[in-house]
């Protein structure tokens, strides 16, 4: 008996574990080395690899393939049709699973649509990935980024609002939708304190 919802067209390989209150929709395909935690939306034809670990409360929309060394902690969001790779150079002719780079998107991060992550980086915490963006490197947390490649345009709050901080340089500032005061030191953002 399983406490997770799983639609008749999906596949869920053996020795998956899948937490209670998932949902898997319709042409799912989960293998059976992936974790995924509670709470989760895995939408249509939404692709799970076995070296795969999903936190909590994790939304994968639709033709999203979560290749093997890929790892979502909670509360990321993964926009429709957008792209994981796992092999930096990849050729047809030549085998490289044991060359995978691991890519680990931190908590509460958006990945927008059609938007690609080159493997090998590290996503930080609510940072937000544009629509169509190519991300090569590592994320800051809170960092908005957009383009191709993509650069850093602004800072984002954890409600998903932009800030009005610099890139750079110091300062304080507070979401006025939910009281959260962030502070900015060089380049680096952090939550100081929650109302």
């Amino acid at each position: 008996m399983t406490d997770y919802f799983k639609h008749g067209s999906a596949i869920v390989d053996e020795g998956a574990k899948i937490g209670s209150g998932t949902h898997v929709w319709h042409f799912v395909h989960v293998c059976g080395g992936a974790q995924i935690g509670n709470a989760c939306s895995l939408g249509q034809n939404v692709f799970i690899g076995n070296k795969v670990t999903i936190g909590n409360n994790v939304k994968i929309q639709n033709n999203v393939s979560v290749y093997d060394n890929v790892h979502l902690e909670d509360d990321v969001f993964c926009g429709p049709s957008m792209v994981f790779t796992n092999v930096y150079n990849p050729r047809s002719f030549i085998e490289r699973k044991t060359e995978y780079r691991d890519t680990t998107v931190k908590r509460g991060a958006t990945l927008g649509a059609n938007c690609t992550i080159v493997c090998g980086v590290t996503l930080g915490e609510y940072s937000l990935i544009g629509a169509g963006a190519v991300i090569n490197k590592d994320v800051p947390a809170f960092a908005l980024m957009v383009g191709v490649p993509a650069k850093q345009i602004g800072w984002i709050s954890k409600y998903g609002e932009k800030l009005s901080l610099p890139l750079n340089g110091e300062g304080v500032e507070t979401c006025q939708h939910t009281g959260d005061k962030y502070q900015l030191i060089e380049s680096s953002l952090t939550l100081i304190s929650k109302d």
